[in-house]
C-alpha cells in the first residue's frame, strides 16, 4: 500500500526541491494560531513526560504498593474515557478556543493536587480529574491545527506538532530527574523521599499553566455548521445503494478496533508503569531515571520521522505485524534482565519500535474506511486508547504486587503476540 499513486520516480526528484522550498515559505507564513498552539504543545510534553517520570513515583514514595499506583495510573485514562465526547460536543458548541483554555487552567490545578494529597481517595479522585480536564486538549489541538492551515501546509505542521510532543517533550524526563535532586541538595534528604519528587510534579503543572497564557491571543477559526450547509439540488439525491454504503461498517471496527484494544492493554501493562519498574528493580533515583527515558523520548520521536522510509519497502500491515511480534521478546528481556543496561537497551528499542509504527498504524486504518467514516473511527481509536490504558496499568500493577515485577512483561508480551495474529487473520488475505 504505497503512499505515493500514480507518479513515477523522476517526476518526485524533479519536483522535490520546489516542493521544499514551498513548504519552507508557507511555514514561515503561518497564522499566528499556529505558532500559538506548537507552543502550547512544547508546554504540553514536557508537562507529559516531567509528570510521568515523577507522579508515580511520588506515590510511590508514600508508601503505596504497585497494585495501588496501576490503579492510580489508570485513572486518568477512565477519566478521558467517560469525558472524551461530551467535551468534543462542547468544543463544537461553544468554540475550541475556551475549551482549550479551560484545560490550560485545570489540567495544571489537579495535577498540582495529585502531587499534594496523601490519602488514597483524594489521590484517585485528583487523578480522575486531571484526565477529565486534559482531554480537551486532545479533542481540541489537532482539529484547530486543521482549520487553521492550508492544505499545502497541515500535513508538515501535523508532523512538527507530533515531534515537539513527543521528541521534544522528551527533555521534560531530564528535568524530572534533575529537579527532586536539586531540591533534595537544597533540604539534606533523598532524592527519592517525598518533598523533592512533590516539587517534581508541581513543576510539570507550572509548564502546563505557562504554555497555556499565550492561548488566550488565539482566534477561533471560522467553520461552516452543517445546518448551514445549502439545501441539496433536486434531483441530485445520492441513489438508495450509495447511501446504504455509507452506514457503518461494524464488522469492519470491530476487525480495527479489537487488535488495537489488545495491544494498548499490553502497552499499558509495561509502559504506565515502566518508570517504577526501574525503581524497584534497580534502586534509581531520579536523576538517573530522568537521562535514561530523556534519551529514551528524544530519541524515539526522531525516529519516527523515519517511517515513510520504511513504508518504500514494505507493505504496511507487514510492518504493523512484524514490529509488534519483535515487541514481544524485547519486553521479556526487559522485565527479566539482571542488569540495568540491557534493561535500558531492551527499553530504548521497545521505544524506538513503538514510535516507529505509531503513524504507519493510523495510516493502514484509516485507510481501510471512506472519508465520512474516518473522524468516527478516530473516536473509537481514542476510546480503546483509554479503556487499554485503565486495564493494562490495572492488571500490571496488581501482578507486580501479587506475583513478580516481571509477570507485568509476560502479559504485556502476550498481548503484543495476540493483537497482530488479529491484524493478519483479519486483514492478511486482503493485503496480497
Amino acid at each position: 500500500m504505497s503512499l505515493v499513486s500514480g507518479t513515477s520516480e523522476p517526476m518526485i526528484q524533479q519536483r522535490e526541491p520546489s516542493k521544499k522550498r514551498s513548504f519552507v515559505r508557507s511555514f514561515l507564513k503561518l497564522p499566528r494560531n499556529v505558532y500559538l498552539l506548537l507552543l502550547f504543545t512544547t508546554g504540553k510534553g514536557f508537562q507529559i513526560s516531567l509528570s510521568v517520570l515523577t507522579l508515580n513515583y511520588y506515590v510511590h514514595s508514600l508508601g503505596y504498593r504497585p497494585d495501588f499506583i496501576g490503579i492510580f495510573s489508570a485513572m486518568p485514562a477512565i477519566g478521558s474515557l467517560l469525558s472524551a465526547v461530551p467535551v468534543g460536543r462542547l468544543a463544537d458548541r461553544i468554540g475550541r478556543k475556551p475549551v482549550l483554555i479551560m484545560t490550560a487552567i485545570l489540567t495544571p490545578l489537579f495535577l498540582a493536587a495529585c502531587g499534594l494529597v496523601t490519602s488514597a481517595p483524594f489521590l484517585l479522585v485528583c487523578a480522575f480529574m486531571q484526565g477529565v480536564v486534559s482531554t480537551a486538549y486532545w479533542v481540541t489541538n489537532l482539529p484547530l491545527l486543521a482549520e487553521s492551515t492550508t492544505e499545502g501546509q497541515r500535513v508538515g505542521v501535523l508532523a512538527l506538532n507530533s515531534f515537539l510532543l513527543l521528541g521534544i517533550g522528551a527533555l521534560g524526563s531530564l528535568l524530572g530527574g534533575a529537579i527532586p535532586e536539586f531540591v533534595s541538595d537544597i533540604m539534606h534528604v533523598s532524592a527519592a523521599s517525598t518533598v523533592p519528587l512533590r516539587w517534581g510534579v508541581i513543576t510539570a503543572a507550572l509548564f502546563t499553566f505557562v504554555f497555556g497564557l499565550p492561548l488566550w491571543f488565539l482566534r477561533e477559526p471560522k467553520r461552516i455548521n452543517a445546518l448551514e450547509q445549502p439545501p441539496a439540488v433536486p434531483g441530485t439525491e445520492a441513489p438508495a445503494e450509495a447511501v446504504s454504503r455509507e452506514r457503518w461498517p461494524v464488522l469492519l471496527f470491530l476487525q480495527l478496533l479489537i487488535p488495537d484494544l489488545v495491544f494498548t492493554v499490553g502497552e499499558g501493562a509495561v509502559v504506565a508503569l515502566i518508570q517504577i519498574y526501574f525503581v524497584l528493580r534497580f534502586h534509581l533515583l531520579p536523576g538517573p531515571l530522568g537521562v535514561i527515558f530523556t534519551i529514551s523520548g528524544l530519541a524515539g520521536g526522531v525516529f519516527s520521522l523515519t517511517a515513510p522510509l520504511f513504508v518504500r519497502h514494505w507493505s504496511k500491515l507487514r510492518l504493523i505485524t512484524s514490529v509488534q511480534y519483535l515487541t514481544a521478546p524485547i519486553m521479556l528481556l526487559i522485565g527479566f534482565s539482571p542488569l540495568l543496561p540491557v534493561a535500558i537497551g531492551g527499553e530504548y528499542t521497545r521505544s524506538f519500535m513503538r514510535t516507529l509504527i505509531e503513524p504507519i498504524y493510523a495510516a493502514f486504518a484509516l485507510e481501510q474506511v471512506s472519508d465520512k467514516q474516518r473522524a468516527t473511527l478516530s473516536g473509537f481509536y481514542s476510546v480503546t486508547w483509554s479503556i487499554g490504558f485503565s486495564i493494562g496499568p490495572a492488571v500490571g500493577g496488581w501482578l507486580q504486587s501479587n506475583v513478580s515485577l516481571s509477570m507485568s512483561f509476560v502479559f504485556g508480551a502476550i498481548c503484543l503476540l495476540v493483537a497482530p495474529t488479529l491484524l493478519l487473520t483479519f486483514f492478511g488475505k486482503k493485503a496480497r
